[in-house]
């Protein structure tokens, strides 16, 4: 029996009654834009919030849950994710409208670039730099995602959340708790939704701004490549893909996994990387930046799962040592 249908049998009929799609054993190497990865337990596409609330009351405490997005900068490990993954679906999660003459209302589960679409055609400045980010909304703030001198935390008024239990939470700006690439709030909140504040622009300024965040990116980014976007967040006073060149780590492979040779802080699936390949890539980079620079780099993608038993935890550990 697959851990997946373990799970499912040991939770009965907790789930009966839930509108949401529940998939045992589901392949994480089909959602992430790495292509790589091991199985998810199981996964579960919530209808909409009050779906997701009562599969939350329904789950043991001890069974675990995690929430990804739409897989654009998420690194899962050939183990696997034990517990359960929630993934916001589109239909229950992904609509953006403007409220007012400069406030939208966003669902987790919309792409970064329609919520800047959404801004434009209603004429409200300051969403422009969504443009060029490839991922959803749930993830721009979590991580307080930014691009082109503006980041997700200059935006935000509130945001809806569950909690473990099921229970709603509205949380404001402050309460979020940003920082760089970071939010402090509590891990185990589930975002469904946030509303947003930008301000008044003509439309064609708007437009011009976003042509020139796509041509940036059509420039300087892998963005045809199997990529989690930046691997690493910049570090205080430098970027990190000029610690990783100066560091000789341009092109650099681990199995099929390499840095990029055109932006050398995205990492790509050149055709047969593993999850594994992948992480001890990085762990390379940051090893070298470390010894060249002094410098300590972080990891801007995240990385979720189990390593898989066996040999491979131990060559990743000594690397690290």
């Amino acid at each position: 029996m697959t851990r997946g249908a373990r799970l499912l049998e040991k939770l009965g009929d907790r789930l009966s009654g839930l509108r949401g799609r529940v998939t045992p054993d589901a392949e994480m190497e089909k959602i992430t834009w790495f292509r790589a990865g091991g199985p998810a337990d199981a996964l579960f596409q919530p209808a909409d919030e009050e779906d997701l609330a009562a599969f939350l009351r329904a789950v043991p405490q001890d069974v675990p849950v995690m929430v990804v997005g739409i897989g654009s900068n998420l690194l899962v490990r050939e183990g696997g994710i034990p517990g359960f993954v929630v993934r916001l679906s589109a239909k229950g999660f992904g609509e953006a409208e403007a409220l007012s003459e400069t406030r939208i209302r966003a669902g987790a589960a919309t792409p970064d670039k329609r919520l800047a679409a959404v801004a434009l055609e209603a004429g409200i400045g300051g969403f422009h730099f969504y443009h060029g980010i490839p991922g959803a909304v749930g993830g721009a703030l979590r991580m307080n995602a930014g691009a082109n001198g503006v980041e997700t935390h200059e935006r935000v008024v509130e945001v809806r959340a569950l909690d473990r239990r099921g229970e709603l939470h509205v949380l404001s700006n402050a309460q979020m708790g940003y920082a760089y690439r970071h939010s402090s709030a509590p891990a185990d909140l589930i975002f469904t939704s946030a509303l947003f504040e930008g301000y008044r622009q003509d439309r064609d300024e708007i437009r011009a701004a976003m042509d020139a965040v796509q041509h940036h990116r059509e420039t300087v980014q892998p963005i045809r490549e199997k990529t989690g976007g930046s691997t690493f967040k910049n570090p205080e006073g430098s970027s990190a893909w000029k610690e990783i060149d100066r560091a000789g780590c341009r092109g650099l492979m681990v199995g099929g996994a390499q840095m990029s040779p055109l932006h050398c802080n995205f990492m790509i699936n050149t055709g047969s990387a593993t999850g594994y390949d992948l992480e001890y890539l990085g762990e390379t980079v940051r090893a070298r930046v470390l010894e060249t620079s002094g410098i300590r780099l972080h990891w801007e993608i995240k990385r979720i799962g189990e390593f898989r038993p066996g040999r491979e935890v131990q060559e990743f550990l000594g690397q690290l040592l």
